[in-house]
């Protein structure tokens, strides 16, 4: 099956009324901080009347950043039941994973050697200090459940973008 690929409107697209995934204005501040670095690099899922079947967080913050269009996937193939439970799914899997620490310690300290920011990874300083503090505790099981749960996204995100000063809370 093949998707088309095609820019659209960020006006036209249209949210699904029933979206029971929540944004937070800390998540929606993470995403406009991700776009504004990398560029607009996951595209959207919609129907062929432009519903939002995936994306719906990254189209606020594409909105908030002012861009008129966005990269999106046509998935016209799917029937009304099969949108609503992708809808669900794709917000819901996303949950099921979890971090191997040892890796992610590796690639937050690559990140830090070379001056990157951090923040745009979507942690926060004090979840790369725990992170850090649970590799120096010889008694830990090497498990942080604050990490396998995924529970980030809801908490205060402030940024200044390196390269136009964009400041953002």
């Amino acid at each position: 099956m093949e998707h088309k690929m095609r820019m659209v409107e960020t006006a036209k697209l249209v949210p699904y009324i029933n979206n029971a995934r929540t944004h937070s204005p800390a998540q929606i501040a993470k995403l406009r901080a991700s776009i504004r670095e990398f560029g607009f690099l996951n595209p959207v899922i919609i129907d062929g009347d432009c519903g939002i079947i995936a994306g719906h967080g990254r189209v606020l913050a594409a909105q908030e950043e002012g861009m008129e269009k966005v990269p999106c996937v046509l998935a016209d193939h799917l029937s009304e039941a099969q949108k609503k439970a992708y809808i669900l799914a794709d917000n819901r899997m996303a949950m099921d994973a979890g971090w191997d620490e040892e890796l992610l310690r590796i690639e937050i300290e690559s990140l830090q050697g070379e001056d990157f920011d951090v923040s745009l990874t979507g942690f926060r300083e004090d979840e790369v200090t725990d992170l850090f503090a649970v590799r120096e505790d010889p008694d830990d099981t090497g498990s942080n459940k604050e990490y396998d749960e995924g529970e980030f996204g809801d908490e205060e995100f402030a940024h200044e973008c390196p390269r136009c000063g964009f400041k953002f809370n």
